[in-house]
């Protein structure tokens, strides 16, 4: 289990304790936050580095640096979740952030030495944007994404959504007589309208004199970071194959009933069950094995000890998407360019694909992932921005739920955490522990929209009503204004007419 409320726990209450035991035996980085009502971009987060004795780089640097890229807000989530989740907002336009930030803050100094090799363990722990990221005057060896060591591979420049890690070998200059810039730039692409007062970079720098200037960085003329698709892992795993299950997400956002917009996988936008639902798999038998249990609107899919598992994605949206993966790392055997529409089996797979556990699927582009499921467990698959978690871009997969009934017993602090709360720990996704398949109560999104009524009329009738508020306004402030105060110029209407009226 790793945390998200309602799917493997209740939430802890304030003042209370939870503890979380586990083993750690993958090395790597990584990072610890929030899994619930949108805490962690307010600062619950953190960077988990697990080293490793055993790394194929051992020996090829001197020095370790952790470097957390993020985007800031200067209202807390909780507020401008009001916002974002409103009838108000009928496109489901994102909050834009304020500003960028290194190790949550600006102006970032690190201090190296000439001809020295630092590795720079890099992780975006933003809420919203991913960031493009390069460091002036030295190159990059990317050598780990997402704990999977990599084939050394050379670059400028990398791109990091939200979620995503990398560790990159960075060999400082022997001249230690300047020092360096390195920059983070919001993918202002996400962002449905960029304030004008936004600066989407944020600025650090190599410090190789302490008494010399630190530089302005650079202006670069374009964007052209390292395709994460082209690496290889250090492992050379070939290619999955032999799928024993696929099945389809495809992404859309839409207005329901209330007027809010949501997002969805496969027309369901997740809601969460009334019961957690590992507890769910640990309470109902053979039954387990069923996905309709969980509750139509968790997007549940049943997955068999150590098959092949294979999640098509296909983003029938025109944003960026970074799709993360609970307890695996995936194959990434197929990934479009944007606008390629749904995945038509046409690609051409590598044979010794790209592992990671987040990958980003270009705007109305597909991408194909491939895990083994060898590791029991309830796993979310979901968008790692922040504000689509919110809007229920999220699906469940119970993994080999008979191992976790005869492996896994839920320690009482974690079963007390629920009783607190009144929150049931035994049965379907609505509570019924009498007929599994009755999902009587359970919880559930709003209604859909009335037939004919679309999010473009939503738009419509939002701002219509916004106009004929100001016009009445403008009319009430017009009426009770003084008249005669001011001659009318010459040669206006208002002139004309006022001759007229003396006839």
């Amino acid at each position: 289990m790793d945390g998200p409320v309602g799917v493997t726990q209740c939430g802890i209450a304030p003042g209370e304790t939870f503890k979380y035991d586990l083993k750690i035996d993958q090395p790597g980085t990584y990072w610890y936050h929030s899994h619930n009502a949108g805490q962690y971009p307010d600062g619950l987060r953190g960077a988990l580095i697990i080293n490793d004795p055993e790394s194929p780089y051992r020996g090829e640097y001197e020095q370790e640096v952790v470097l957390t890229l993020s985007d800031w807000y200067h209202d807390q989530i909780a507020t401008l979740m009001k916002g974002f989740m409103s009838h108000t907002n009928p496109t489901g336009a994102e909050p834009v952030p304020i500003a960028a930030l290194m190790n949550d803050t600006q102006n970032l100094t690190t201090f190296v030495e000439p001809g020295k090799t630092y590795m720079f363990r890099i992780i975006n722990m933003g809420a919203f944007a991913g960031q493009y990221l390069w460091f002036e005057g030295h190159n990059m060896r990317i050598v780990e994404v997402d704990g999977v060591y990599t084939e050394a591979a050379e670059t400028d420049m990398i791109y990091l959504t939200a979620a995503q890690r990398y560790s990159v070998l960075i060999t400082a200059r022997n001249d230690s007589s300047s020092n360096f810039a390195y920059v983070a730039s919001m993918d202002q692409d996400l962002f449905d309208k960029i304030p004008d007062a936004l600066n989407p970079n944020v600025t650090g720098w190599l410090i190789y004199d302490e008494a010399a200037d630190k530089p302005s960085p650079t202006l670069v003329d374009a964007f052209e970071p390292f395709d994460d698709f082209t690496l290889v892992p250090w492992d050379a795993e070939g290619l999955m194959g032999e799928v024993d299950y696929s099945f389809n997400l495809d992404v859309k956002m839409d207005n329901l009933g209330d007027g809010v917009n949501y997002a969805f996988f496969n027309d369901i936008t997740y809601t969460r069950p009334k019961v957690p639902t590992l507890y769910t798999a640990l309470s109902t038998g053979l039954t387990a094995d069923n996905a309709t249990i969980y509750g139509v609107n968790t997007n549940s899919f049943v997955l068999k000890k150590n098959d092949i598992v294979e999640i098509i994605v296909n983003n029938n949206d025109p944003g960026k998407h970074p799709f993360h993966l609970h307890g695996h790392t995936f194959q990434t055997v197929a990934r479009s360019a944007e606008s390629a529409g749904p995945y038509v089996n046409n690609e051409t797979f590598p044979q010794t694909p790209m592992k990671r556990d987040t990958i980003m699927v270009h705007p109305n582009g597909n991408i194909v992932l491939r895990f083994r499921a060898d590791n029991p467990g309830i796993w979310l698959f979901h968008c790692h921005i922040e504000w689509h978690v919110a809007s229920g871009l999220v699906a469940t997969l119970i993994e080999s739920p008979a191992d976790l009934q005869s492996s896994l017993t839920i320690p009482d602090d974690h079963l007390s955490a629920c009783r607190k709360q009144n929150v049931p720990t035994v049965g379907n996704a609505a509570g019924n522990t009498q007929d599994l398949f009755d999902l009587t109560g359970a919880n559930a999104p709003p209604l859909p929209l009335p037939a004919g009524f679309t999010a473009r009329g939503i738009v419509a009738l939002v701002f219509s009503c916004l106009s004929a508020f100001l016009g009445i306004g403008v009319i009430g402030w017009y009426g009770a204004a003084e008249i005669g105060k001011k001659s009318p110029d010459k040669g206006t209407k208002e002139t004309i007419t006022e001759i007229v009226d003396k006839e």
